[in-house]
């Protein structure tokens, strides 16, 4: 044994002293004096009330992407003692003492610090030299916009930084030995990179679809191998890189789901299945309601339809008029419209068309699947009627009335057939909140639905309800829900208003699936959106090539220190000429070697090849989808873009043998050292719109006013 261990025991290791240099660099540009300023800095008044409300775990929906993010954000908050007591109303409020601003900025900043070196070792990783890793660092490193964008509670650099560590951890896996299994950790990594990239904002997603097609190509460049290693490869590409994202963007959501699990502002939007599966709100009310709907029961009816604002089945005792505006007759019968607001007029009552009771047996009578029933407004007592009477706003379609006998030949029709569409049997019980119901009009095959338009001032602005024939409805605005159920005992008109404020409790477990509230979540996700409003500092996406655009983040309340959204002119004007150089010369090559000349042997083609694959198509699918969306944009959109072309610029510069050789063997040499230089000195230039201080006086703010289209703010004393 003695003789085995040799003393002393050496462990060897190399260091790569520029990763660590870098690194060092960049933790300190955008950490140091991260709690400045002591007060909220622009978009953090939108992304911290979403804090706020993990910190209370109360539920809402934020149409613009995905809940990882929020969630990345909220932990940092929680790692700080907040409480999520702060009211983010207005950008430069200031934090109280009690909130830890560094936590709350640390976690988005430590992720811009970490894509300094994740640059640096991708570029390594696409087989390029440390000259021009160092490059795309310092690129990286010196860029203002990504400097600030890095300083606060935003989630740019967090997205940033998940997807360069997709690219890298893939790009590792594809270069190591193929004995390795070790290999295939780089491969997980990259899938679950991929689903957090998506997690945090759905444009994450274009970076992800691009890796999944330089996975295909590769996959397709192992057939002639052996069969059964193809497969092996194949497999675990799949399993890696699609299973594993998607199961984890389903947890992401889990976790969103079963963190927030109180009542909040936005469940109007949600179904009623699902407001009731929250603490508080509609559960408070629904709780201990009866299951089953019976003959007798009384019940307010809402619609399914995907409204922003929710709404009930209603009528009260105003009748239709007359005569419309345009000189329209209609059935002068009572009112029947859908109110946005809970009343005591929502409430109808489940009666069986042959029996006058209006109270529910012992035992209760249930309602099923393709049963007729006739449905009785519990304060006025008027049947739901419908007939062959055009509706006052949507004439193609049946008017919707309580009816009124005036003995004028118009006799009441007033039976209406149950049909329950989410039904798993055809004897299916009609269940308070999970059943989706709609209602059928015997007499004419009419279904019940709310139109949507709303009434003139003599239906007090109220939603339009009508019987529309089914192969002309839509189907989203056809189903309604009992979100309010009672037993009813009461025969008397006067003993049933009153009962109604007494709900009969019976329990029963009413629990809606978790596959059931992510379906709808990503459904409304999808399809609710808030209205889009001009804001100053939007912009075009054109023009953030260009710069021709900026952000003022913060002002100081009563001096000249600022923040703003700016790049670096330097490095903005090398990528876009790295840009075009390289489409230039792809052009060139491809010419070329279609005419038998090869300027680059293959494997130097290939890996230009890559380059390109990697670097520009980066750049193209996360700036060419905001050419085609409306919806207002803002500079910081392009920050992921641009870094594809950071990656781009230093190794087109230094390493391509051609162009070095033969082009701009001289000119190569002067950039390499002057536009490090160069960029340093402008990034000092703008560090105190960077960093907000020192304080500048006017006429130093106007002589950092580079552009005409900047709007630097002096305040003038």
């Amino acid at each position: 044994m003695s003789a085995m261990l040799q003393l002393p025991l050496v462990v060897t290791a190399q260091v790569d002293l520029v990763l660590v240099l870098v690194s060092l660099l960049a933790l300190w540009t955008r950490l140091s004096r991260l709690s400045y300023p002591n007060a909220v800095v622009f978009d953090e008044v939108y992304y911290g009330q979403f804090v706020s409300f993990y910190m209370k775990r109360v539920f809402f929906i934020d149409d613009n992407g995905p809940p990882l993010g929020h969630m990345i954000l909220a932990l940092g908050a929680y790692l700080g003692g907040f409480d999520g007591n702060f009211v983010w109303n207005r950008i430069r409020a200031e934090y109280p003492s009690s909130v830890s601003v560094w936590s709350l900025r640390v976690l988005p900043s430590l992720c811009g610090a970490l894509c300094v070196p994740l640059v640096y070792l991708l570029t390594l990783e696409l087989r390029f030299s440390h000259l021009s890793a160092l490059g795309a660092a310092v690129l990286l490193l010196l860029e203002n916009s990504l400097i600030v964008q890095s300083r606060f509670m935003l989630l740019e650099s967090v997205l940033i930084f998940l997807v360069l560590l997709a690219f890298f951890s893939y790009l590792r896996f594809h270069n190591a030995p193929t004995s390795s299994w070790f290999r295939y950790i780089w491969l997980l990594l990259s899938g679950v990179s991929c689903a957090a990239a998506v997690g945090v904002k759905y444009m994450g997603l274009f970076s992800y679809l691009l890796l999944l097609g330089v996975a295909f190509l590769h996959a397709w460049n192992l057939i002639g191998d052996q069969f059964l290693n193809v497969c092996v490869q194949c497999v675990c590409r799949v399993v890696c890189l699609l299973v594993v994202p998607v199961l984890l963007y389903v947890f992401w959501f889990y976790l969103h789901l079963s963190l927030l699990n109180r009542s909040g502002p936005h469940d109007q939007l949600m179904s009623s299945a699902f407001q009731a599966s929250l603490q508080g709100g509609l559960s408070r009310i629904t709780q201990g309601q009866p299951l089953e709907v019976a003959y007798g029961s009384q019940v307010t009816l809402r619609s399914s339809a995907s409204q922003l604002i929710p709404c009930w089945l209603h009528s009260h005792k105003e009748n239709y008029p007359v005569r419309y505006e345009n000189g329209r007759g209609s059935s002068h019968q009572q009112q029947v419209t859908c109110y946005p607001f809970k009343d005591v007029n929502n409430w109808w009552i489940i009666k069986h068309p042959g029996r006058q009771e209006l109270v529910v047996d012992t035992p209760p009578r249930p309602v099923r699947h393709g049963d007729v029933i006739q449905l009785v407004h519990a304060m006025t007592s008027r049947f739901l009627n419908s007939h062959d009477v055009a509706a006052p706003m949507s004439p193609h379609a049946q008017e919707v009335s309580g009816y009124v006998d005036f003995n004028v030949s118009m006799p009441a029709q007033n039976l209406w057939k149950v049909d329950i569409s989410n039904r798993e049997a055809e004897s299916e019980v009609w269940k308070t909140i999970l059943s989706e119901v709609r209602l059928v009009h015997v007499n004419t095959s009419a279904v019940l639905k709310l139109s949507g338009v709303s009434l003139p001032d003599w239906g007090f602005r109220q939603l339009e309800v009508v019987a529309e024939k089914l192969f002309k409805a839509h189907g989203s605005s056809l189903g309604w829900n009992v979100e309010e159920h009672r037993y009813g005992t009461s025969q008397e008109p006067k003993e049933r208003e009153a009962e109604l404020h007494c709900p009969t409790h019976i329990d029963v477990d009413r629990k809606i699936s978790f596959w059931a509230k992510f379906l709808e979540l990503q459904w409304k996700m999808l399809t609710v959106k808030q209205e889009e409003s001009e804001h100053k500092y939007s912009s075009a996406p054109l023009e953030w090539i260009t710069m021709e655009t900026n952000i003022a983040y913060w002002l100081h309340a009563t001096t000249n220190a600022q923040i703003h959204l700016i790049g670096n002119p330097v490095s903005w004007g090398v990528a876009n000429l790295s840009l075009l150089a390289y489409q230039l010369l792809a052009a060139v090559y491809m010419l070329r070697r279609r005419r038998g000349f090869k300027d680059l042997p293959d494997a130097v083609w290939d890996q230009f090849v890559c380059l390109g694959c990697v670097c520009v198509g980066g750049w193209l699918v996360n700036f060419v989808p905001f050419l085609l969306m409306e919806k207002t944009l803002f500079l910081y959109h392009y920050l992921p873009a641009l870094c594809y072309l950071y990656l781009l610029s230093p190794v087109h510069t230094h390493t391509n043998k051609h162009t070095h050789t033969h082009l701009l063997r001289y000119t190569t040499l002067r950039l390499t050292s002057s536009v490090p230089a160069a960029g340093c000195s402008v990034e000092e230039t703008f560090c105190p719109l960077t960093y907000g201080s020192p304080e500048l006086s006017a006429n130093q703010l106007r002589e950092l006013r580079w552009r005409d289209t900047w709007d630097i703010l002096d305040r003038r004393h």
